[in-house]
C-alpha cells in the first residue's frame, strides 16, 4: 500500500504558500482582455504620432522587389459599409504579408467622385428645400457636387483607417482632382484618335427619372407585375405560293405594351415552323374572334390557344419561316395615326421558349430589334422623350408616360379590334391580355424600373471602325489579353470572358452635369468629330491647370485654335460615363515610382466583372495596348446570417463602425479572414460573437508566450539544430523511477537531449514549417482562406491544449538553466515571433501589442518581416511519429478522465499508469518521457496489443509541495521535506 499522498491538507497547504514565490510563473504586461474598441483608437494615434506610414516607405525603399495592389475607387457618397470593410481588410491582409514577405508595397487608396450617384444626392437636397436643379447655374451645381464628395471622402478615408487600413492617405487619388480630371481627358482623347470614338443612334438603358443613360453596372434586377398582351398585325403582302398568308393575321406577345406604339416590324425565326390557324370556337370572355385566321409557331400553339381562349380551331398550312421572309403586315393601330407598314423580317434571335415565336420590333427600345431594323433599312424614329414620355406628336399618346401607357395601349387595340370585326376585316389589336411576375432592370440609385430607348450617344467601338488605327478590334485585343491574366477563383475567367464576348459597343456618354465632359467638337455641316491631336492637348493642358470645369466658361476659339470658327463646330457637353472615369484610374497611380505597371493585383467584388474590371481592361487595352493588372481576385457579396441581402427596411444591417465599437477591428477584420471570400458570406451578431471567441483565444495564446518569455534572452536561447550544446547535464532530468530499464533509456534520451531540442520542440518546430509554407502559398496566390482557421487551430489545438499543457510544468518548476526548460523558452520564443509576424497582416492591433508588449513601443511589428522557419525543421518522419504518440496519449487522458470521475484521483498528477504498448509503439516512444507527456507522476510501459486496456492507479510517494506531483522521493531532503528532489534543486540553485 502507497503512502499517503499528503500529511495533512493544513500543512501541505503552508507548505504551498512558502515555495509559491519559487514558482516562474508566468508574467506579463500583455491583458487578458483585448479592449479593442479603446486600445485600437490610441494605437491609431501612436502610429501617427510616430510617423509609422513613414517608415513604411522609407522601408520599403530598401525591398527586394515592389509588389502593387492598384485599389479600385468607392463612390464617396456616404459612410462605409460592410462590403467596404470586407474589401478594403482583403487588400490590407494582401498588401501588408506582400510587405512583410519583402517587398515594396505602395498602396494609394481612391474614390470615384463623379457621376450620379453624387449628382443624385445633391438633386435630393434641392428637392428637399424645393429647389429646381435645372435654374442653379451649371458652374454653382458642379461645385456644390466637389463640395459633396470632398467631405465623403474625408469620411471614408477616416473610417478605413479605424479599421486599420494602411495606405498613403495623403497620397490618395481621387477622380475630380484637376490631374485626374486632365487625364481622362487625355484619355477620351486617345480613343478619338484612334478612331475608335464615335457619335451613334443605339438603344441603351435609360433611367427616365434620372434622365440618363445607364452603364451595365448600374442596373440591378427586381421583380415586378407586368401586362402582357397578344397583339395581331393584319397581312398586306403575302410572299408566299398561294397566297397562303392572305387574310391571316400575325399574333405578337409582349410584356411592354408601351414598345407597340412604336413598332416598326416584326420578327420571325427562319428555321421555326409556323401555322396558320381559322379559329372556330372561343371562351365566352376571350378576345379573339370567331372565324380569324392567324399565324404562330407550331411549338407555342397550344399555349396560345389557351391564353387566348380558344376552344376550337382547324390548321390551314404550316410553312418554315423562311416562307415568310418578304411579308408585310399592318400596324395593329393603323386608321388611328400609325399608318405605316410593318416588314416580317428573320432573326436567330427569335426563339419558341415563350410568346408566340413572333416578335415584334420596337428599334428605339431593344438591341436585336435595332440591329435587325437597321440592317433592312428599316427607320429607328426617336418617340420616348428624357423623362419617358411619348413626344407630342405620338397619335393619341402625346405626353403620356410610358410606364402608365398600359391601359391606353390597350384601349386603342381594343377600339381596333372591334372595329376589324364590325367591318369583318382580317384580325388585329388585342386578342388577350394577363399579368406576369418577371424580373426587371432597375437603376441602383433611384430604384425605379429602367428602358431601352434609342438616343445619340458617344460609343467606344468594339470591333474595327472604318478610319480607326486598323488592326483588330478592341473586343478581340481585350480577350487576348485575358489569355495572360490570372482569375482568382480560376471560375471567374469565364464570367468576364463572356462579357466582353457579348457586350456592344461601350456607351460612354452621360446627360448630367458632375463629371468630365467628353470634351470633343462635332462640325455642324458634316456631323463629323473633329479629331485634332494640338486641339485635345490644349483642351488638357486646360484641365490640368483649371480643372474640367475650364470647358464650361472657356472660349472654344481658344481650345479650336487658329484657322477654325467656333460657329462652325458644336462643343459637346456630355459627361463621361464614371466607369471609363475609374477605368482610367490606371493612369493616376501606375505610372509613379515603386509601383508596377501592370498592377500584379485588382480585387473587387464580383458585381464588378461587369464594372471596373472591365471599364479598366478595355481602357488599357483600347488606350495602353496592354491590360492594366495581371491578376484578378473576386470577392462575394455579404449576407446576414440567414443567406438574405442586407437592406435598412429588413433591419439586418451590420455596420462596420457599430462593430468597432463594441468589438474591435481585429474582430471584424478575423471574420473576413475566418470567411470563404471567394463565395457570399454571411455576418450576424451571433457570427460576429463567435469570431470574438475565436479572437479570445488566439489573444490568450499570446498573451501565455509573452507571459513564460518573462525574462528570456537570447543567451538562455539554445541551437534550433542538431549542434551540440555546451549545457551541463541535468540531472534531474533523469528522474528516480524503479525501473532500471526505464532509468537506462531515459538516460539514453538526455544524452540525446543535449545534441539536439527535444523532440516535442523538434515536433512544434515541424509544424512551424507546415504553417509557413501555407502562408507563403496565401502570399503567391492572394489566396488566404483557411490560412487563418489553420493558426487558430494552431494556437487552440496544439498549443494551448497540447504543448503548453505539457510544457508548463518544465517552464514553471525546472531549474532556470534546465536544459529543457531553456529548450521549451527557446522554442516559445520561435513562436512569438512567428505567430506574431503571421497574425499581423489580419490582426493589425493585436500583433503589434503583443510585439511592443515584448520589445517595447519604439519598433513595430509591422516593420518587421515574417518569421521564416528553417528547412532542417521540416521532419515528415517525425511529424508521423508523434501521430502515434498522440494517439497514444488520448487512450491515455481517456483512461485519466474515467478514473478522475470515479473518484479515483483528483489530477492527473496524483496517478500512475500502467500503458501497454504494441511493438511498433515501443519502437516509436524511444526517448520519451510519458509520464511528462500524460501529465501524470509515473507511468510504466509493457509490451501489450493496442486493445489492451490502461490501467490508472494511485501513484507512490507523496505530493511535492512545489509541482504537486507525487513521487517517492519526495522528503528525502530534510530541509525541504515536502520537495521532491528536482525541486529541491530549483530553490536551492
Amino acid at each position: 500500500m502507497s503512502e499517503p499522498v499528503e500529511k495533512t491538507d493544513t500543512v501541505f497547504r503552508e507548505q504551498q504558500e512558502r515555495y509559491r514565490g519559487t514558482v516562474f510563473l508566468p508574467k506579463t504586461s500583455f491583458p487578458m482582455r483585448g479592449n479593442l474598441p479603446k486600445r485600437e483608437p490610441d494605437m491609431l494615434a501612436h502610429w501617427a504620432e510616430t510617423g509609422l506610414d513613414g517608415q513604411i516607405a522609407e522601408a520599403g525603399r530598401r525591398a527586394d522587389s515592389i509588389f502593387t495592389l492598384h485599389d479600385g475607387p468607392p463612390y464617396a457618397n456616404g459612410h462605409i459599409h460592410i462590403g467596404h470593410a470586407l474589401n478594403k481588410v482583403m487588400k490590407d491582409v494582401i498588401n501588408r504579408a506582400q510587405r512583410m514577405n519583402g517587398a515594396q508595397v505602395r498602396y494609394m487608396p481612391g474614390w470615384d467622385c463623379h457621376g450620379l450617384p453624387i449628382e443624385w444626392k445633391v438633386e435630393e437636397e434641392y428637392r428637399r428645400k424645393g429647389k429646381d436643379k435645372d435654374a442653379v447655374p451649371v458652374l454653382q451645381f458642379r461645385a456644390e457636387c466637389r463640395e459633396y464628395a470632398a467631405k465623403w471622402v474625408e469620411a471614408q478615408r477616416e473610417d478605413f483607417k479605424r479599421l486599420g487600413i494602411q495606405a498613403e492617405w495623403d497620397n490618395r487619388y481621387v477622380t475630380m482632382d484637376f490631374a485626374s480630371e486632365a487625364q481622362i481627358a487625355e484619355e477620351i482623347g486617345k480613343f478619338l484618335l484612334n478612331g475608335r470614338l464615335y457619335r451613334g443612334l443605339r438603344p441603351v438603358m435609360w433611367s427616365p427619372v434620372e434622365k440618363t443613360a445607364l452603364a451595365e453596372a448600374e442596373v440591378e434586377y427586381h421583380d415586378i407585375t407586368s401586362t402582357t398582351l397578344f397583339v395581331a398585325f393584319p397581312n398586306v403582302k403575302d410572299p408566299t405560293e398561294g397566297q397562303l398568308l392572305s387574310g391571316a393575321s400575325a399574333v405578337i406577345w409582349t410584356t411592354t405594351p408601351w414598345t407597340i406604339p412604336v413598332n416598326r416590324a416584326l420578327a420571325a425565326g427562319p428555321d421555326i415552323t409556323y401555322t396558320v390557324i381559322h379559329v372556330t370556337g372561343v371562351a365566352e370572355d376571350s378576345l379573339v374572334p370567331v372565324g380569324a385566321k392567324l399565324i404562330v409557331a407550331v411549338d407555342r400553339l397550344e399555349d396560345f390557344l389557351s391564353g387566348a381562349g380558344v376552344t376550337g380551331h382547324e390548321v390551314l398550312h404550316t410553312l418554315p419561316g423562311r416562307a415568310l421572309e418578304g411579308a408585310v403586315f399592318a400596324h395593329p393601330l393603323r386608321g388611328r395615326g400609325f399608318d405605316y407598314d410593318v416588314p416580317l423580317l428573320l432573326g436567330d434571335f427569335v426563339t419558341t421558349d415563350a410568346g408566340t415565336g413572333l416578335v415584334h420590333m420596337a428599334p428605339a427600345h431593344g438591341h436585336d430589334d435595332f440591329m435587325l431594323c437597321r440592317a433592312h433599312g428599316v427607320e429607328v424614329t426617336e418617340e420616348v422623350c428624357d423623362n419617358g414620355t411619348y413626344v407630342d406628336w405620338m397619335p393619341e399618346l402625346g405626353g403620356v408616360h410610358v410606364f402608365k401607357a398600359t391601359q391606353p395601349v390597350c384601349d386603342l387595340l381594343t377600339q381596333v379590334r372591334d372595329q376589324a370585326r364590325q367591318d369583318g376585316a382580317p384580325a388585329r389589336g388585342l386578342m388577350a391580355r394577363a399579368e406576369i411576375v418577371h424580373s426587371y432592370p432597375h437603376s441602383w440609385r433611384s430604384k425605379k424600373p429602367v428602358i431601352f430607348r434609342a438616343t445619340p450617344q458617344w460609343f467606344i467601338a468594339m470591333e474595327p471602325r472604318e478610319g480607326d488605327e486598323g488592326g483588330p478590334g478592341l473586343r478581340e485585343r481585350a480577350l487576348k489579353a485575358l489569355d495572360d491574366i490570372s482569375f482568382v477563383p480560376a471560375s471567374s475567367r469565364r464570367r468576364l470572358t463572356s462579357m466582353i464576348e457579348q457586350r456592344p459597343d461601350w456607351c460612354i456618354s452621360r446627360q448630367r452635369s458632375w463629371g468630365v465632359p467628353i470634351a470633343v467638337f462635332v462640325e455642324k455641316r458634316t456631323g463629323e468629330v473633329l479629331r485634332d491631336a494640338d486641339v485635345m492637348s490644349r483642351i488638357v493642358q486646360s484641365f490640368r491647370e483649371r480643372g474640367a470645369d475650364a470647358w464650361y466658361d472657356t472660349d472654344p476659339a481658344v481650345y479650336l485654335g487658329e484657322g477654325r470658327n467656333p460657329e462652325d463646330y458644336d462643343q459637346v457637353f456630355d459627361i463621361v460615363d464614371v466607369w471609363f472615369e475609374s477605368g482610367c484610374s490606371h493612369r493616376f497611380v501606375l505610372h509613379q515610382e515603386g509601383v508596377n505597371y501592370p498592377a500584379d493585383l485588382y480585387l473587387e467584388g464580383s458585381d464588378q466583372h461587369r464594372g471596373w474590371f472591365q471599364s479598366s481592361l478595355l481602357e488599357s487595352v483600347g488606350a495602353e495596348g496592354v491590360a492594366s493588372y495581371r491578376t484578378v481576385v473576386t470577392n462575394g457579396f455579404v449576407l446576414d446570417g440567414q443567406g438574405r441581402k442586407m437592406s435598412k427596411s429588413l433591419g439586418n444591417t451590420i455596420v462596420p463602425d457599430d462593430v468597432t465599437k463594441t468589438l474591435g477591428a481585429d474582430v471584424l477584420r478575423l471574420w473576413v479572414l475566418n470567411s470563404d471570400t471567394n463565395e457570399d458570406l454571411r455576418i450576424s451578431q451571433e457570427i460576429l460573437k463567435q469570431q470574438g471567441e475565436l479572437y479570445r483565444r488566439v489573444r490568450n495564446t499570446l498573451r501565455w508566450l509573452l507571459g513564460a518569455l518573462d525574462g528570456f534572452t537570447q543567451a538562455e536561447a539554445l541551437p534550433l539544430g542538431w549542434d551540440d550544446v555546451s549545457a551541463p547535464v541535468d540531472v534531474m532530468l533523469d528522474r528516480l523511477v524503479p525501473d532500471e530499464a526505464a532509468r537506462a533509456l531515459r538516460h539514453k534520451a538526455t544524452v540525446k537531449a543535449r545534441k539536439a531540442l527535444p523532440l516535442l520542440e523538434q515536433y512544434i518546430l515541424h509544424r512551424l514549417y507546415e504553417l509557413y509554407q501555407r502562408v507563403q502559398e496565401a502570399v503567391k496566390t492572394h489566396q488566404w482562406n483557411g490560412v487563418y482557421p489553420l493558426l487558430h487551430n494552431f494556437c487552440n489545438n496544439e498549443l494551448s491544449a497540447f504543448y503548453f499543457d505539457i510544457r508548463k510544468d518544465v517552464l514553471y518548476c525546472d531549474p532556470t538553466d534546465s536544459h529543457a526548460r531553456r529548450a521549451a523558452r527557446t522554442v516559445l520564443d520561435v513562436l512569438h515571433r512567428a505567430l506574431t509576424t503571421w497574425l499581423a497582416p489580419a490582426l493589425v492591433f493585436t500583433a503589434e501589442e503583443s510585439w511592443q508588449a515584448r520589445f517595447g513601443q519604439e519598433g513595430s511589428v509591422h516593420l518587421e518581416r515574417f518569421f521564416v522557419p528553417e528547412e532542417g525543421w521540416h521532419d515528415p518522419e517525425l511529424a508521423g511519429r508523434w501521430e502515434t504518440l498522440r494517439q497514444v496519449r488520448r487512450r491515455v487522458t481517456t483512461a485519466l478522465e474515467v478514473a478522475r470521475r470515479e473518484g479515483l484521483i483528483g489530477s492527473s498528477l496524483e496517478a500512475q499508469v500502467h500503458l501497454p504498448l504494441t511493438a511498433d509503439e515501443q519502437v516509436v516512444s524511444e526517448g520519451i518521457d510519458w509520464a511528462e507527456l500524460c501529465l501524470a507522476s509515473e507511468v510504466h510501459v509493457q509490451p501489450g496489443q493496442a486493445e489492451d486496456e490502461v490501467r490508472v492507479s494511485r501513484a507512490d510517494g507523496q505530493k511535492c509541495a512545489r509541482c504537486w506531483r507525487v513521487l517517492p522521493d519526495v522528503g528525502q531532503n530534510e530541509d525541504h521535506s515536502h520537495l521532491c528532489l528536482r525541486c529541491f534543486g530549483a530553490v536551492s540553485a
